[in-house]
């Protein structure tokens, strides 16, 4: 049993003064009755909650995808940039969102925000050995030998060691990546050993889950059931 005013807070209907103020006012039913009490305490998963007659549709946890678009930095929260959350729509917006990963402020594509600390943590931990699948675009020429190097691991020229990843070249310049950890700029200074730059990073894909085609850059939704759970099944 939890606070309703907790409850309505965690389901980003608004800050704990404005809900408390919302049941005070006799907005909030409980079953069909009208609490005005704060501390009024449900079980929000077998209650029916109205708010101004709205039925209030319970999530414990949000689980959202975003194409991220570059410029912006993943994180809850900055005091200098403008971060993945800010730029969330106002129905996604609730407390104690963060993105379950991380991509480079100028790098695009799929990412996943919820407020699930479980789930993230599986979802990034490397010895989950969940793939994470990248479009990149390079300032030079691939060549064939460097999908062996890759499949061996490639070693940062100050010895770091990364795990095995896949390389399938696309044209001489682009290609598709996949790592299982996220080391920080770990594609970059992969293709960085072979003197060559990354000029374009887009991620499409994290373990069997795809970025939604029609998901423009900058927008986000929630991931369906089946989504979510594709990300561990096709890993």
């Amino acid at each position: 049993m939890e606070r309703l005013d907790k409850v309505l807070v965690s389901q980003g209907i608004g800050s704990r003064s404005e809900v408390q103020k919302l049941i005070r006012k006799k907005s909030v039913t409980v079953d069909g009755g009208v609490i005005v009490k704060p501390e009024f305490k449900v079980d929000p998963e077998n209650t029916e909650i109205k708010v101004n007659g709205q039925a209030l549709s319970f999530k414990k946890y949000l689980y959202i995808m975003m194409n991220k678009p570059a410029g912006v930095i993943s994180a809850a929260k900055d005091d200098k940039d403008k971060t993945v959350v800010d730029i969330l729509p106002a129905e996604l917006k609730r407390k104690g969102l963060f993105p379950a990963g991380r991509l480079d402020k100028d790098t695009e594509g799929l990412l996943i925000l919820t407020d699930d600390g479980d789930f993230a943590h599986k979802l990034t931990s490397p010895k989950k050995h969940i793939y994470k699948r990248y479009y990149v675009k390079l300032d030079g020429e691939l060549y064939d030998s460097m999908v062996s190097e890759f499949e061996k691991g490639v070693e940062f020229r100050d010895g770091t060691k990364c795990l095995p990843a896949k390389l399938e070249i696309t044209d001489k310049n682009t290609a598709y990546v996949e790592i299982c950890e996220g080391k920080f700029h770990q594609v970059k200074k992969m293709f960085a050993v072979f003197s060559l730059n990354v000029i374009y990073l887009k991620r499409v894909k994290i373990g069997g889950l795809e970025l939604d085609g029609k998901l423009h850059t900058g927008e986000a939704r929630e991931l369906t059931f089946f989504e979510k759970t594709s990300i561990f099944i096709g890993k």
